[in-house]
């Protein structure tokens, strides 16, 4: 009795660079390096405590756009007349205060570590523009409040809009106006800010401490 071995043989067909699928995985190649996306190693330096602050306020971000999502589902009026909505409110409010917290102190923290070194000054200013637009984000969120304090913040704000000339086309007395700003418009630009930023950290990596980089002219 005889048995004949079967022998699969693998055909490696040689990328078309015409298709998209294998353009599209270039450039992505290109903007982060492959293994960078989601790291599973990270340097020693990395277990300080100052790089703790860009995680939670990514975390604190993510609170903000999951409550703000429920709040415009109930509508303009429901944080003031549901106990549920005045909760889903209060927590909405929370976590732009902690996402202003450690948003402050990772930008402080990477100033004093200047966090721009080693090309990275893209990914410096990318999370700088964030942070302004986060304060017109939250600004006009205070606008939208359909209360009195709404109502008194549009009022002294006005003159200050007014001086700057931009009073034409963003009137904080229109509170339409403003909580379109709040919900569609600041949104989308802090998530696209914020999209670029990460990307610029996972395409240079994290800044190293100013101790952990070798004097000039020495090779470590």
């Amino acid at each position: 009795m005889t048995t004949r071995a079967s022998t699969h043989l693998r055909v490696v067909v040689p990328a078309d660079d015409r298709s998209w699928t294998v353009r599209l995985r270039g450039r992505l190649t290109r903007l982060v390096p492959e293994g960078q996306a989601l790291p599973d190693r990270q340097p020693a330096y990395v277990s300080s405590w100052i790089y703790v602050f860009g995680v939670l306020t990514l975390a604190a971000l993510l609170v903000v756009v999951a409550t703000g999502a429920l709040l415009a589902m109930g509508g303009s009026q429901w944080w003031h007349t549901s106990s549920l909505g005045h909760f889903v409110n209060s927590l909405h409010l929370w976590s732009v205060e902690v996402f202003f917290a450690v948003m402050v102190v990772h930008l402080w923290g990477k100033f004093w570590m200047a966090a721009w070194r080693g090309r990275r000054a893209l990914t410096w200013i990318s999370g700088v523009v964030a942070f302004v637009t986060s304060i017109g984000a939250a600004f006009t969120g205070y606008l939208s409040q359909t209360n009195f304090d709404g109502q008194w913040i549009g009022a002294e704000a006005k003159d200050g809009i007014n001086s700057i000339g931009v009073g034409g086309f963003f009137n904080v007395l229109n509170p339409g106006q403003m909580l379109l700003w709040h919900v569609l418009l600041l949104p989308v630009v802090v998530a696209l800010l914020v999209v670029v930023h990460v990307v610029l950290v996972r395409r240079h990596g994290v800044v190293p401490p100013l101790d952990a980089e070798p004097p000039a002219g020495e090779v470590r």
